[in-house]
């Protein structure tokens, strides 16, 4: 009996033996992706104070994105060395009177922007800034992230009708 394929490499094809080692080992193989991670800025605007120096400057920053909103919005803006804005982020939109705090989604932005500090706002859509208990342990867990990674919490801004609470000045961080 003769067959016109030819078998290099004992009787199979190489691309025959790629295709049984990969079915053999298949279920122990896992494809790995690479990536490449980017910040991509979508808009900017005009700060003329350049430094954010305390707590009335940081709500003068972002009062105007957060006072009107109908839902809590929880806002990043982070610094450089010299506490200038660097970059802005609206790191989550929640419910009436909720909104998810996570560090990763925070950090993640840190990182890529090289900030050396973070500013974290968000708003009651209530009009009263006064922290609720959850407030205090969402910020003593950013806190301590940042502490971990070299990123300091300089302040948490609850921004309320024509008014605002500094964790900062209230000695709270």
């Amino acid at each position: 009996m003769t067959n016109s394929k030819s078998y290099p490499m004992g009787g199979r094809s190489k691309r025959n033996k790629e295709q049984i080692m990969e079915s053999k080992y298949n279920h122990q193989a896992k494809r790995v992706d690479f990536v490449s991670v980017k910040l991509v800025k979508e808009k900017s605007f005009l700060y003329k104070q350049r430094t954010v120096t305390d707590p009335r400057a940081a709500y003068e920053l972002i009062k105007d994105m957060l006072e009107s909103e109908d839902r809590e919005k929880l806002i990043a803006c982070f610094l450089n060395t010299k506490n200038q804005p660097v970059a802005i982020n609206i790191v989550s939109i929640g419910s009436l009177n909720s909104s998810i705090i996570h560090p990763r989604e925070i950090f993640k932005v840190a990182v890529l922007s090289n900030a050396a500090s973070i500013i974290l706002y968000h708003n009651h859509p209530s009009g009263d800034p006064t922290p609720s208990t959850e407030d205090f342990s969402a910020t003593e867990r950013i806190k301590e992230c940042g502490e971990l990674m070299g990123i300091d919490l300089l302040d948490h801004i609850i921004v309320g009708s024509d008014s605002y609470h500094s964790m900062r000045a209230k000695g709270e961080i």
